[in-house]
């Protein structure tokens, strides 16, 4: 069960109490009786940790960084071919 923090608006008294989560917020100080005791709400301490938490993680593998460049303990130069020069477009005649 957790535990909830409490500060009365009258005398300033903190409390802390453990409560389920379905029982009722209290409102009345346990220290001067009025009814202006509220919860105090901070910063949670989690830590989201494995895969699918972090924006890069449900991304595909075409937008994710390039993966670094092998190198080869070979020293002959690697050959590839050349590109090929693409077609030219079609030309379409003029009218004269």
């Amino acid at each position: 069960m957790p535990t909830y923090q409490y500060v009365c608006s009258s005398c300033e008294t903190p409390l802390e109490v453990v409560q389920s989560f379905s029982e009722d917020a209290l409102t009345k100080c346990p220290t001067c009786g009025d009814e202006t005791l509220k919860k105090v709400y901070g910063s949670v301490g989690v830590v989201f940790k494995g895969a699918g938490f972090y924006r890069n993680d449900s991304r595909g593998a075409a937008s994710s960084a390039a993966p670094a460049a092998t190198t080869t303990s070979d020293s002959t130069p690697s050959t590839t071919p050349a590109a090929a020069p693409a077609p030219a477009a079609p030309s379409t005649p003029s009218a004269s």
